[in-house]
C-alpha cells in the first residue's frame, strides 16, 4: 500500500485522520507507534523531527505529512472518496477550516491540558492553568451548543474535515469537563458522531487502551 499511518490508538488528535481514512475505506498500513519504545520513537523521529503523530507516508508520491488537519486536506486532495472534507466552496472551505481550528484550538487543547495535569505528582499540578482550561471548555461549548442547534454537522447537512476535528475533542472532553445538563444540542451532536461507522471503528481499536487514560 502507498499509505502508511503512524499513529497509536489512543492518541486523540491521531483519531482525525483515522477518521477520515474509514470514511473513505482509503486502504492505508496502521503503523503503531510506542514512543515509550527507544526504536520506535527514534524511526518516528527519523520520520518526522518533531516527534509527535500522526504522520502519514505516502510512498507513491514520495511524501511525508504530519499533522492531523493538513493529513485530512492532503487525503481530500489526492486520495478523495466519496465524503469530501473541504468544502469546494471558497469561502464554506475557509468555515470548515475555522471550525477544525476552533475544536483543536479551544477544545482539544484545554482538554488536554486537564487530562496531562492528572498525570503529574500532586506537587507539580497546575490548578490555575486546569481552572482557565476549564473556563474555555465551558466557553467553548457554548459556542458549540448554538452551533448545533440545527442539527446535522459542523459545517450543516455534510460530514467533513470539522467533524473529525469535534469527535475526539468532545469525547475526551466531555470526560474532562462534562457538558452538564444545558448543553443538549452538544450532547445530541457528540451522539451522533459516535454512531458514525468511521468513528465506532476507531473506539474499538482504541478500547483496549483505554484503561491508560487517566480518571
Amino acid at each position: 500500500m502507498s499509505l502508511t499511518l503512524h499513529f497509536h490508538p489512543l492518541a486523540s488528535f491521531c483519531w482525525k485522520p483515522l477518521i477520515a481514512l474509514y470514511e473513505n475505506d482509503t486502504p492505508f498500513t496502521p503503523k503503531l507507534v510506542d514512543l515509550g519504545n527507544e526504536t520506535e520513537r527514534a524511526a518516528l523521529l527519523k520520520l518526522w523531527p518533531i516527534g509527535k503523530f500522526p504522520v502519514l507516508r505516502d510512498e507513491a508520491r514520495d511524501q511525508t505529512v504530519p499533522e492531523s488537519s493538513v493529513i485530512i486536506e492532503y487525503l481530500d486532495r489526492h486520495y478523495p472518496g466519496a465524503t469530501r472534507f473541504i468544502p469546494g466552496d471558497a469561502d464554506r472551505a475557509w468555515q470548515a477550516r475555522l471550525r477544525d481550528r476552533f475544536y483543536d484550538l479551544y477544545v482539544h487543547l484545554p482538554m488536554q491540558k486537564i487530562v496531562l495535569d492528572r498525570l503529574r505528582d500532586a506537587d507539580r499540578q497546575d490548578r490555575q492553568g486546569v481552572e482557565e482550561a476549564r473556563q474555555q471548555l465551558r466557553i467553548s461549548y457554548g459556542i458549540i451548543e448554538a452551533q448545533m442547534a440545527a442539527g446535522d454537522w459542523a459545517m450543516g447537512e455534510t460530514f467533513g474535515l470539522a467533524d473529525c476535528a469535534a469527535f475526539p475533542a468532545l469525547f475526551y472532553g466531555s470526560m474532562a469537563e462534562p457538558f452538564g445538563s444545558t448543553h443538549a444540542n452538544a450532547t445530541a451532536y457528540l451522539e451522533r458522531l459516535k454512531a458514525r461507522p468511521s468513528v465506532q471503528r476507531v473506539l474499538q481499536q482504541a478500547e483496549p487502551y483505554f484503561h491508560m487514560v487517566p480518571k
